[in-house]
């Protein structure tokens, strides 16, 4: 059963990538280079009403939709389970991504809402495994071969 908004949190997170705000942008809206930091595979179709879904080979799929996308500076979709997982249906929370030119790189905040308190641990854990990754990927080295799933298995 999905959490009611007594029952919801957020997460909170920021980073600063040695990139511009247009190379972050794709790193949050074209497949080839989603999946150099997150999942295995990803459909997406970067408008209002566009499908956000990112697969792990051993780990499920998200499955949720873009709300909001405007280039260069902020991104904003729908976040869950294909298959529930940790009592997150799919596009049962939202992400929203803002990108801000920084210097020589780009300050990235994440904060993913209404996410079920009792899953602020498992989330907050992974984003911020996976902000790492983007940090290197979207620097243009290469993050590796991606660990977590298989030690999550979700």
């Amino acid at each position: 059963m999905p959490a009611t908004p007594d029952e919801t949190s957020a997460v909170e997170h920021e980073v600063l990538v040695e990139a511009s705000p247009e190379t972050v942008f794709a790193y949050f809206t074209d497949p080839a280079k989603v999946v150099r930091w997150m999942g295995d595979e990803a459909t997406l179709d970067p408008h209002p009403g566009g499908v956000c879904r990112i697969a792990w080979a051993n780990a499920g799929a998200m499955l949720g939709e873009y709300v909001e996308v405007v280039p260069f500076s902020r991104v904003v979709f729908k976040w869950g389970w294909e298959v529930e997982l940790v009592g997150v249906p799919p596009s049962s929370t939202l992400v929203e991504v803002t990108l801000r030119s920084e210097g020589d790189g780009t300050r990235v905040r994440v904060t993913h809402r209404r996410i079920p308190t009792r899953t602020v641990p498992f989330h907050r854990a992974g984003w911020d495994h996976y902000l790492g990754r983007l940090t290197v990927a979207a620097s243009g080295r290469d993050p590796g071969p991606d660990p977590l799933p298989r030690g999550i298995a979700a």
